[in-house]
């Protein structure tokens, strides 16, 4: 370990030497890089994540002055990934770097996949709101170059961290877009209840009940299988125990599907929140009585 540090200590010297030195331009940047390589390497095998990011931004400039764009934002995607390790903050400062090279050289999946891992890097931190921001900006990116797959995934991280912030219809209106694209691909139909699933599960967090009725009409007219599924039926049920304002029938309806089909944490995170508001009115309605 000491060993890797002292070379790398080495080599970075001897790039800061090369720097300073005279020599025909390009020849001086390219040996330059090429001891930052070496040097960074070291500091990655020593595990000093932080000289081994500093020495991969250097290296970047190097490139940067040679106009080779590619590796230098190459070269910010290594500090990235060694930053990740201690400082998130840098990572992701990094990260925004070379996204902004690869859009420059017209690398847009390049740039999607490394706005997906800033919008991951900030959900690490529970910062949910910059989350959302990168990944609408991956799914713009991933969509304009037809990955659509990929697109969808961020789109529905969208949708999901959108609903914990209490944007209910934004998450609506994107599981209802992926629910119909879904429908006219083979591999992806069977997917098409979840999405609609979720998006009746933020329809009942609105609290609207004549909007829910509608919206289960709609999705039945968007796929007629709809209203044969075990997901419509926990919606009707749960829009009918809310008209009649029946917390027991609610948490009975809810526990049978849980015992067939799990409900994961963000269903259930959800589900609560319509139990309370179900709560609240009756508690409401014993006071005027």
């Amino acid at each position: 370990m000491a060993d890797q540090l002292a070379r790398a200590e080495e080599f970075e010297k001897k790039a800061e030497k090369k720097l300073s030195g005279w020599g025909l331009f390009g020849s001086k940047y390219e040996d330059a890089a090429d001891l930052f390589d070496k040097a960074a390497n070291s500091f990655k095998l020593a595990k000093s994540w932080d000289k081994a990011g500093s020495t991969y931004i250097k290296l970047a400039n190097c490139h940067l002055k040679l106009e080779s764009k590619h590796e230098a934002a190459q070269a910010y995607v290594d500090a990235a990934h060694c930053y990740k390790k201690t400082t998130i903050n840098e990572s992701i400062s990094c990260l925004d770097q070379a996204v902004n090279l690869f859009c420059e050289i017209g690398r847009l999946s390049m740039a999607a996949r490394y706005f997906k891992e800033i919008a991951e890097l900030y959900e690490s931190e529970q910062n949910i709101e910059q989350a959302i921001v990168y990944y609408e900006k991956s799914a713009d990116f991933f969509q304009n170059e037809e990955v659509t797959t990929s697109a969808n995934q961020c789109k529905q991280k969208v949708a999901q961290f959108a609903a914990q912030l209490e944007q209910y219809q934004k998450s609506i209106e994107i599981y209802e877009e992926i629910a119909r694209q879904s429908l006219n691909n083979n591999l992806l139909k069977y997917g098409v209840k979840g999405h609609l699933l979720n998006a009746g599960i933020c329809q009942l967090c609105k609290g609207d009940v004549v909007a829910i009725t509608n919206a289960l009409e709609r999705y039945q007219e968007l796929d007629p299988t709809f209203s044969g599924t075990r997901e419509y039926r926990l919606l009707a049920d749960i829009a009918a125990s809310i008209d009649e304002e029946d917390i027991g029938k609610f948490t009975d309806v809810v526990k049978e599907f849980d015992s067939m089909t799990p409900l994961d944490s963000w269903k259930t995170t959800l589900l609560l929140r319509v139990k309370e508001k179900l709560k609240a009115k009756e508690l409401e309605e014993d006071d005027l009585t």
